[in-house]
């Protein structure tokens, strides 16, 4: 096991679409060992699935090999490993791609890559069980199986490996390796594994090295993007940040100097509440105990995260499956001025008439007013509210000319003021996300090396399931006190996301005495209560005392995915923040 100097890996992407500079900008800003780019995320599947249906060749997230014209050289020259799972569902295909751009720029480099996490090979033990989650027609392109199909509708099925492949391809001297879907976090600690020797079996390093990688994996919300209290920080370009992790696992979370943004304890704090959930953050390689983690503020810029402890993996892993649900329209209807509940409801009643003229009313119809409007307003669109129709079907024409047609001539014939959004238009595909465990046994993860050797990468040797924790005791509550109205984002921070169809708000104090309070006030019924949209669901609160934390976990809030769209807001990005605008009684002593 290699010591010393810690190991310095950076981030250039959190998802496909990120900024484009940031690879050189990593790489000229200052120092670093490893330069990871996570381009994956479960809509990101769906949308390589169907580029790679029009191309087989496809598959992959080109913005990379764009941003090598200029990065490999860079790398290149300053001793960079670069790890990326920007291969998505073609990673050997991106590797040659990368191999054909090193030749042409003259930049010899060894490229590696990681497969195996695909599970639409011929023979998949997936096969027979996605057929019974799928739906809709067989989609054509994949070869799978006669006829080209394959599955019942299924796109994608994709395992969430672990970093033994990366490990095994660095450790081969590969200067750069690609890799398909891997947990976002394992381009971190897959490297630091290979880094320093850690076995299997050393789950406190290997769980440091995962918190380090949830850190890095959303690139910039770690340095003060997305930040509950952005106003306390320049976030004008936050930089893009980097761990320096150390051999026990432990870590400093920090940004190169002179880079916008901010490090801190909150900045942190937010991002490892983001996308998890309860004390135990599972993972192929190691379950990670969120817990344990401490956080403290190492100098300007820097956070030290360690006490991170690790238990064995879960017996199995998660696979993500994506399928094209059906098809969908949208209208959104504007209503100005006096009587908007009673302009709604005409609009309804006339759409709902044409649906019954035309005898085929969509299999899903749903409305929602937004009264974003307010009376005797200044400006017309502060007196306007939003009236959203979303319809959603198997069969395209149910959702065409049936929806748009009514809504055009609606436009002479309705509510006074009327008018739309946008021109209503035809109906378009929409996708549907879907979490299931397979066998590590079903999945062959394998490293291919830069000599084109292939190396089997074997699962767990000892897993456990990962049961929910008992909550912690609770801080001794605040005394009481007088209180005053108030946005509950006054004492505290929030960030949200997205997991299929469910949607996470991690909600954090500002200080210990806040957490005295939140702790014992934000309960799961009043979170329904301050949040409506949650009130019929399965709403399970996690209590995460070292980082002074709550974390609620919303079962079904986003339906069947962020592809398919079921809300206003389908990644529950502004979830944590809705819910900080809410006004309850505050202490006056926080305030």
């Amino acid at each position: 096991m290699s010591g010393g100097e810690p190991l310095r890996i950076g981030n250039a992407s959190g998802f496909y679409g990120d900024r484009f500079d940031a690879l050189r900008d990593m790489l000229t800003g200052g120092p670093l060992d490893v330069l990871t780019g996570d381009y994956l995320a479960e809509l990101t599947m769906l949308i390589l699935g169907r580029d790679r249906l029009k191309d087989p060749g496809r598959g992959y997230a080109t913005t990379f090999l764009r941003q090598l014209e200029e990065g490999l050289g860079l790398a290149a020259e300053r001793g960079v490993r670069l790890v990326t799972n920007a291969g998505g569902l073609n990673p050997a295909g991106l590797a040659d791609a990368v191999r054909e751009l090193a030749d042409r720029v003259g930049v010899p480099v060894r490229v590696a890559h990681v497969e195996g996490d695909d599970l639409l090979d011929w023979g998949s033990p997936l096969l027979e069980r996605s057929r019974e989650l799928g739906g809709g027609s067989p989609l054509p392109g994949r070869g799978r199986e006669p006829g080209g199909g394959w599955g019942e509708g299924v796109l994608t099925a994709n395992a969430y490996l672990g970093g033994g492949g990366i490990a095994a391809c660095l450790r081969a001297g590969a200067d750069v390796v690609v890799t398909g879907r891997v947990t976002d976090a394992a381009l971190v600690s897959g490297a630091a594994q290979a880094h320093f020797g850690w076995r299997p079996e050393d789950f406190d390093a290997l769980a440091g090295a995962v918190v380090a990688g949830h850190v890095l994996e959303c690139g910039a919300q770690a340095t003060g993007g997305n930040y509950s209290f952005f106003g306390a920080h320049d976030v004008l370009r936050p930089g893009f940040p980097l761990a320096e992790i150390a051999a026990d696992g432990s870590c400093v979370i920090t940004k190169h100097p002179g880079t916008g943004g901010a490090v801190t304890t909150g900045t942190v704090t937010a991002q490892l509440l983001y996308e998890t959930s309860g004390a135990r953050y599972a993972g192929p390689d190691v379950t990670a105990r969120l817990d344990t983690a401490r956080l403290t503020q190492d100098g300007p810029d820097r956070v030290r995260i360690d006490g991170v402890r690790g238990e064995a993996p879960p017996p199995t892993l998660k696979a993500g499956l994506t399928r094209l649900g059906g098809w969908r329209n949208e209208v959104t209807f504007v209503l100005t001025g006096l009587d908007i509940e009673a302009k709604a409801e005409l609009v309804r009643a006339q759409m709902d008439a044409a649906f019954d003229a035309a005898g085929r009313r969509p299999a899903e119809v749903r409305w929602t007013l937004a009264r974003t409007d307010r009376a005797d307003a200044d400006v017309q669109e502060e007196a306007s509210a939003l009236l959203r129709l979303v319809v959603r079907d198997a069969d395209p024409d149910a959702v065409g000319r049936v929806v748009s047609g009514a809504a055009v001539e609606l436009a002479l014939a309705s509510y006074p003021g009327f008018h739309v959004t946008a021109p209503p238009a035809k109906g378009s595909p929409y996708g549907v996300f879907e979490a299931v465990a397979v066998d590590p046994a079903e999945v062959a993860h394998r490293a291919v090396l830069p000599d084109g050797s292939r190396v089997a990468v074997a699962p767990p040797r000892t897993t456990r399931e990962p049961a929910r924790l008992p909550d912690p005791p609770l801080p001794a509550p605040l005394p009481d006190g007088p209180t005053r109205r108030g946005p509950l984002g006054r004492v505290a921070g929030a960030r949200s996301g997205d997991k299929g169809g469910d949607a996470n708000i991690g909600v954090w104090a500002v200080s210990d005495d806040a957490w005295r309070w939140l702790a014992h006030t934000l309960t799961v019924d009043l979170l329904r209560h301050l949040l409506p949209e949650t009130a019929d669901l399965v709403v399970t609160r996690h209590v995460l005392p070292n980082l002074r934390a709550l974390n609620f976990t919303v079962e079904g809030l986003l339906g069947e995915g962020v592809a398919a769209q079921a809300r206003f807001d389908p990644q529950a990005k502004g979830l944590g923040e809705w819910l900080r605008s809410r006004h309850l009684d505050l202490p006056e002593a926080l305030l």
